[in-house]
């Protein structure tokens, strides 16, 4: 039902509504809910089961059917597809939005930027692995640092124009993953980015074991070299295999900054660097065997597991 014309479109893709219900809860309390588009793609509505009273006072709710939910990437491209909002963010099942982070979002995409990053923070502040999981996936526009215009972006998390993802065309169902496709293409378009620490947002991260989050963080640097591999030649593929004793060292000095950032700003728990160092060296055995020979179809719906379900893998959630 519409109740008010929609700024800006929710894309959330899931299994089923208790998936994405604690998210639908947080975005029940943004101060602008009644512009909010909320776009929940799934295989089916008949089986969604969705809690009718939290989906209230929406400007919309529209449900996206698709038979299948993998992979994830066709699954979002259905959701920007459908969206009607000028403005849209991908969500996930596990980041939990500020109450004031849509109308912050809206205040930089009423400026000429193309996609606004939101500051993020740890939902799960519960030990050394989430937070080294957390800096590496996020550490770069961790909500501590100072706003403005940046060169990159995560592929979700994050508002885009709508038009400008819709430009890609049927490209978008493969860019939509784990990897640097989308933002390659809007650099090459001239596409301009914003960093946005006003607009809170708290992502949960693996930390309920540590083989779960090792497994977590190869299959994140497997599918970032698998998806380079099926776009590159294979001659740059293996030049970066090649190179990849220095993959590690050119992470840790780009994170620097919000390591040292969050390491003023929060109370990181012990170990919290040396598993920082560990991860980033799982993480880079995955994008050489990546590179190399791509990644299965398990290993693909292994990673999509972890993002469709991260509660379940973390000891505990704020």
């Amino acid at each position: 039902m519409m109740t008010a014309v929609a700024r800006l479109s929710v894309v959330l893709v899931t299994d089923h509504f208790r998936s994405i219900a604690r998210v639908v809860r947080h975005l029940g309390e943004q101060t602008i809910r009644e512009q909010l588009e909320l776009v929940i793609v799934c295989p089916s509505a008949g089986t969604l089961e969705p809690d009718e009273q939290a989906l209230r006072g929406f400007g919309a709710v529209l449900t996206v059917e698709t038979g299948t939910i993998h992979p994830m990437s066709a699954a979002r491209a259905a959701g920007v597809r459908a969206a009607t909002a000028p403005v849209l963010f991908l969500g996930e099942t596990h980041s939990f939005p500020s109450p004031g982070f849509a109308a912050s979002l809206l205040v930089r995409h009423s400026e000429p930027w193309d996609v606004v990053v939101p500051g993020l923070d740890n939902a799960n502040m519960d030990g050394p692995l989430s937070w080294a999981a957390f800096l590496m996936d996020y550490g770069y526009w961790l909500r501590h640092l100072p706003e403005g215009e940046t060169g990159f972006a995560p592929g979700w998390n994050v508002a885009y124009k709508r038009d400008a993802l819709l430009e890609l065309g049927a490209r978008l169902d493969s860019a939509l993953t784990s990897g640097d496709e989308v933002f390659s293409a809007f650099r090459a378009r001239g596409r301009r980015f914003y960093f946005q620490p006003g607009a809170q947002i708290d992502h949960t991260n693996v930390s309920r074991s540590t083989k779960e989050w090792a497994d977590e963080r190869y299959l994140s640097g497997l599918l970032v070299g698998a998806n380079r591999r099926r776009r590159w030649p294979m001659y740059r593929s293996v030049l970066y295999a090649l190179a990849s004793p220095l993959i590690p060292v050119v992470l840790l000095w780009r994170m620097a900054v919000p390591v040292r950032a969050a390491l003023r700003n929060k109370r990181l728990p012990p170990f919290t660097v040396p598993a920082l160092l560990a991860g980033l060296v799982v993480r880079t055995l995955g994008e050489v065997v990546g590179y190399l020979a791509g990644a299965r179809a398990d290993e693909v719906l292994r990673m999509e597991e972890y993002e469709l379900h991260k509660l379940k893998y973390t000891a505990g959630t704020r």
